[in-house]
Order: C-alpha cells, then sequence, then structure tokens
C-alpha cells in the first residue's frame, strides 16, 4: 500500500542530519532519504516532496523551522537561487569539516582504508573572491535585456548577475558593463532550444599575482559585426585587459568551447605567476580557478616528497605544466603526458618562457603512451578528469609498480575507486592523504595522495 505523505507534492517535516557528496541536505522521513538543496547539518526544515522513488526524494525547502547552528546569512542576494555555489549559507569551518569527511568516507566505503594517514585540511584565508575565472552563459530576458549569469540548478534558466563574491573582484566591473555592450551592439544571442542566434557565453580569466584580464566571448557564429572596434573600447576602458578573443563554437553541446579561437584585440592569453613561475593561459587552458590554495597544495606535495634531484618523474594527464614544471625544477628528468594537443604547445611554451630544459612533452591518451614509459621511472604523478584514471592505466602501475605514486583528485569517490585496485593489486601502501579547500562556497574539494611501493 502506497504511504499518502511520500508522494511528489507532500509537505514533510525533517532534521538534516548530514550533507551528500553533492551539498545537498540530507534527511529521513520514514527511513527513506530525502535530499534537501540550501540545508545543513542540525536544520529542521519543513520540505516539499519533487521528485518521488522507491526509497528516496528530492526535496524543496520550505520553511526552516528551526536553524542550525551551522546556518548562517549567505552575502550574496540569490545564493539561494543561482547555482553557481551551493554552501553559502554554511559556516566556513563546518564546510570544511564536511570536506574533510567526505574524503574519509570516500576512502572508508568506496576504497575499504581503515587506517588513513589524513593530514588537516588545507585552506586559504580567502573564502570568497578567489576565482581567477569564470564563464557566464548569456540570455535575453522577456523584455530583450542581455543577461549573464549562472543557472538555477536542475534548470537552463539564468540568473543575472551583475557580480559575483567567489569571483575576483577585479572582473566585475566587466561582468556588468560588457552586457550593456552587447546590448548596444544589437549582437543576437544564441537560443539552445530553437538553435537559433549567436552569442553563448561571455567568459573573463584573471592573473591573480599579475592582475591581467582575458576576455573571450564564445558564439555560435563568428560573425560579429563591429566586434574589432568594441574590443579595442575594452582595452582602453579597462587598463588591466590585455586581450579580447573570439571563440567559435557552432555545436548543440553543453561543451562550452569550440575548437577554433580567434584573437580580436591584445594578447591571446593573460599572464598568472605561479610557484615562482609563469604560465601563458588563454582562454582554453585548464588552470586551477584558486591560484593560492593551489600553490599552498603544490608545497605540502613538495615537503611530503623531499626530492633529491635525481628522480625520474612522469607526469600523466600534464595539462599546460601546472604541477610539471615546479616539479621538474627538482627533479633530473621528467616526462609530461597530456592528451589535448593544445594543451601540450602551451606547456612547451610555459616551459620555455621559465627556461625549463627538462621536461619532455608527449601528445597522447595516458592508457596509450604509460606502457612504454613506467619501467626507468622513479614517480608517477596522476591528475586525471573527474572520472578518474582510464582501467589500463591503473593495470600498467600495477604492473610495473614505480616506487613513488603522487595522485592528485578533485573526486573523492573515484579517487578511492583507484586507490583500492592500487593498493590490493599492484601492492602499494598509502601514505599520506591531504585534503585542500579549493572551492569555497561549494561542495567541491581537492585531495593529493602518495602511495609508495611496498
Amino acid at each position: 500500500m502506497t504511504d499518502p505523505n511520500w508522494q511528489q507534492g507532500s509537505l514533510v517535516e525533517l532534521e538534516i542530519t548530514g550533507l551528500s557528496n553533492s551539498g545537498e541536505g540530507l534527511g529521513r522521513f520514514q527511513e527513506r532519504v530525502v535530499f534537501v538543496p540550501d540545508t545543513v547539518t542540525g536544520d529542521r526544515v519543513l520540505v516539499r516532496l519533487v521528485r518521488v522513488k522507491q526509497q528516496y526524494a528530492q526535496g524543496q525547502l520550505q520553511e526552516i523551522i528551526s536553524p542550525s547552528a551551522h546556518r548562517v546569512r549567505p552575502p550574496c542576494i540569490v545564493a539561494d537561487k543561482c547555482g553557481g555555489c551551493q554552501w553559502q549559507h554554511i559556516d566556513e569551518t563546518f564546510q570544511r569539516d564536511s570536506k574533510q569527511q567526505q574524503i574519509i568516507d570516500a576512502l572508508e566505503r568506496i576504497g575499504q582504508f581503515s587506517e588513513i594517514p589524513i593530514a588537516p585540511l588545507l585552506a586559504t584565508t580567502q573564502i570568497f573572491e578567489y576565482r581567477n575565472k569564470s564563464t557566464y552563459p548569456l540570455a535575453r530576458s522577456s523584455e530583450g535585456q542581455v543577461q549573464a549569469g549562472y543557472y538555477r540548478p536542475q534548470s537552463h534558466k539564468i540568473i543575472n548577475l551583475n557580480q559575483c563574491p567567489v569571483q575576483d573582484p577585479r572582473l566585475n566591473p566587466l561582468l556588468a558593463e560588457v552586457k550593456q555592450d552587447i546590448q548596444t551592439q544589437g549582437w543576437s544571442i544564441y537560443d539552445e532550444t530553437e538553435r537559433q542566434g549567436k552569442l553563448r557565453h561571455l567568459a573573463l580569466r584573471i592573473g591573480r599575482r599579475t592582475g591581467e584580464i582575458l576576455l573571450t566571448l564564445v558564439s555560435a557564429n563568428p560573425n560579429l559585426p563591429g566586434i574589432e572596434e568594441q574590443a579595442q573600447v575594452w582595452l582602453d576602458r579597462y587598463p588591466h585587459l590585455v586581450g579580447v578573443t573570439l571563440n567559435h563554437q557552432p555545436n548543440p553541446t553543453n561543451l562550452i568551447l569550440g575548437t577554433e579561437t580567434q584573437l580580436i584585440a591584445g594578447m591571446p592569453y593573460c599572464r598568472e605567476i605561479f610557484a615562482g613561475l609563469q604560465f601563458n593561459l588563454r582562454s582554453d587552458t585548464f588552470f586551477q580557478v584558486n591560484t593560492e590554495a593551489a600553490e599552498l597544495l603544490l608545497e605540502k606535495i613538495l615537503q611530503q616528497l623531499n626530492l633529491q634531484g635525481w628522480e625520474q618523474i612522469i607526469d600523466a594527464y600534464s595539462g599546460v605544466g601546472t604541477f610539471t614544471l615546479p616539479l621538474a625544477q627538482k627533479v633530473e628528468a621528467a616526462i609530461a603526458i597530456e592528451s589535448n594537443k593544445s594543451a601540450v604547445q602551451q606547456a612547451r611554451e610555459n616551459a620555455e618562457i621559465n627556461h625549463i630544459e627538462n621536461v619532455q612533452f608527449l601528445a597522447g591518451k595516458v592508457e596509450n603512451v604509460l606502457p612504454g614509459l613506467t619501467q626507468q621511472t622513479d614517480m608517477v604523478i596522476l591528475d586525471p578528469p573527474r572520472k578518474g584514471c582510464d582501467r589500463r592505466v591503473i593495470d600498467t602501475l600495477c604492473a610495473t609498480r614505480p616506487k613513488t605514486l603522487l595522485y592528485i583528485s578533485c573526486q573523492p569517490a573515484t579517487l578511492a575507486r583507484d586507490l583500492k585496485i592500487l593498493c590490493q593489486e599492484g601492492g602499494y601502501q598509502l601514505t599520506w592523504v591531504q585534503g585542500a579547500d579549493f572551492f569555497p562556497q561549494t561542495a567541491h574539494v581537492e585531495c593529493a595522495v602518495i602511495l609508495q611501493a611496498s
């Protein structure tokens, strides 16, 4: 018999007893789990059930009956509507405690580790105004005004923003004013339903240490009349803006950037200083969004590795050399593997800029390139995307067993999955775990671990 209270539209009262990996509050109603966004452990809430399954449901917060001691007032007026942050309503200490616990839970439940050598979570003092890159979808309001902002959760409806508390504040004037310039130019905005129109996204990137800004427009059609003149107006107006580029993305896809980027004015990159090295960041460059937190983690990694200068290392999933180049300065030689050819070329340029000559850059999929290289290496660095390592990469490491593995991950669940195989089948020992808060006000956490061959 169906419980009349366990159906879509029902109002239920819950106590929130935990947080999910995606940042939602967790409560229980009649032994079934209810996921409730915008809540925190300790909240007593009234919730409307909106998506109901046999053993769990998605809830929508209706009323906070009694607030948690961990609840704070968000500084952003659209924090409860915007999908850019999930945790502005949670105090700083509990955010970090929850991220540390997220790592522990994943390693215990998925990795089946019982004694976890985890260090206290790394964090900077800056919990707002830290993002060095923001990419905003564009739309038009019902009145025809150009809007830029983040989507509401579980929707493609834009919450219009003129500033964002988590991005570098030096980007806020551009966010507010460039929208108006797009409006004045009369450029069409892409409609993903009709697949008509041109402009899709506005991307802003800043070198935290240099202050240099790069502005990129993403368009389904690169023919924007007057773009050269407008780009020059922007360069003249914003002293720290060093370049304007136009990315062509004609495909009906959720991928933000297309493969072609055209320089309109100025430089095609902005410069960042990371670990004492210069990196040129283009519109399509993957680089950690929190420069300072990434540096903190790198410092801890170097302390733990205690490199002596004779080591031969491989950096798999090396990107533009963010971690490869600082580590290469401490060893005899390094090999960097990266499947994205543009990133490989950028990494070579970054090595040349910094006069680092002991790195060999290889383009290709890690699972294809790595097997022929691991026999003579002392350490392999893994920094895969959220889905973790391809199983063929794990099998190669289990078979060849380099002495040391450094695994950097933005997804504790896939990290734990891969570590379980490396330790149970490859004979590795987990010797160090370090979480880092790269993404304050969100549920995301970065983690680095060191494995030693036993």
